[in-house]
């Protein structure tokens, strides 16, 4: 081979919580790397979300949000022979993390609210009740790889 592999950056865990998700997540959501802004979002985040849902753990809260929107497969666009198909594959894990968080953050910007703290609590809270724009984007996801499943021999 003549290009090795490129070696994965090891991601630290966050300071609150212990847990390199969140730094991942932190990481989505940073903008001009202000990271310590992007922390205080985030914590805040889930200060809103352990007033609204006391009975539970915040952050079980938001993993679960997370796995609600995070799509197993997307479809892929393959030319044979002049034509153009849209074929469903399933996604790796990494980066089926990574849309996930990119989805969720994603949804929350465009939410209306005041702050972007009650928008990605609102977000969040409504991927653990399997609703929201996050939600609704897995949905489509998936429907349009069910409906392109007849194109999936041409996989490569």
């Amino acid at each position: 081979m003549r290009k090795s592999k490129p070696r994965k950056t090891i991601i630290l865990p966050d300071p609150k919580f212990g847990d390199i998700m969140v730094t991942r997540f932190v990481n989505n959501l940073m903008e001009q790397g202000k990271k310590s802004i992007a922390f205080n979002i985030f914590y805040d985040a889930m200060d809103i979300i352990a007033k609204k849902k006391a009975e539970e753990s915040p952050l079980e809260v938001w993993k679960k949000a997370l796995e609600n929107v995070t799509p197993m497969v997307e479809v892929r666009s393959r030319r044979v022979g002049g034509a153009t198909f849209q074929i469903p594959s399933e996604i790796r894990p990494d980066r089926r993390m990574s849309m996930g968080m990119k989805n969720l953050i994603l949804y929350s910007r465009k939410r209306a609210g005041r702050s972007m703290r009650e928008k990605l609590a609102a977000e969040i809270l409504a991927g653990f009740n399997n609703e929201g724009g996050a939600y609704k984007k897995k949905e489509d996801t998936h429907k349009m790889a069910e409906a392109n499943k007849a194109f999936s021999h041409f996989r490569f």
